[in-house]
């Protein structure tokens, strides 16, 4: 099986729940994973597996669980699906700013009436448009003080992992890096 370039994203990094990168590391490239890295202490890798993506989250999951107590969800992009998220960007203006703009990774894909629903509960400033798994927030006045993201999941009925552009670019730039 030919391998594949993943993007790691660790739910819930930050506070109290650490994930610590070098340990993190280790014990991923101790499991068989190749080209690990990490970006920032805030839940995020990049790796290669020969592995299929459901057997590559689970067994990431089995790792962290025993090494590290460390028990959310853990949400893998395939290097392909990372790219086709940055080319898909619809708040194309806001790149310049990439604090204000955030993609959200779903568990799965929402129904149209949770997007309505959730877009209803945008204030006037901000834009929310969802692309099958991949929630795009512009939040020009600043995500810290958007009152959204709380709710996002219980509302789409799904569960997310957020990023900023800056990291979602950082990422793509890793992913790039490794060769399969």
């Amino acid at each position: 099986m030919n391998e594949t370039v993943f993007i790691v994203l660790f739910r819930g990094v930050g506070g109290a729940t650490q994930l610590p990168t070098k340990p993190l590391r280790e014990a991923l490239g101790n499991a068989g994973f190749g080209n690990v890295a990490t970006y920032i202490n805030s839940g995020n890798a990049v790796l290669s597996s020969d592995r299929g993506i459901k057997e590559t989250a689970a067994e990431i999951a089995g790792i962290c669980r025993k090494e590290f107590g460390f028990t959310k969800d853990i949400m893998l992009v395939a290097r392909a699906d990372w790219a086709k998220l940055i080319k898909q960007n619809p708040f194309p203006q806001a790149v310049d700013k990439p604090t204000s703009l955030h993609a959200f990774v779903l568990d799965g894909a929402p129904k149209k009436d949770a997007i309505e629903a959730l877009t209803a509960r945008a204030a006037s400033h901000e834009h929310v448009v969802v692309k099958g798994k991949v929630l795009y927030f512009h939040a020009p006045e600043g995500f810290g003080i958007s009152k959204l993201p709380p709710v996002i999941d219980r509302t789409l009925g799904v569960v997310s992992t957020a990023r900023n552009w800056n990291t979602v670019r950082k990422l793509m730039e890793l992913a790039e890096g490794v060769e399969v």
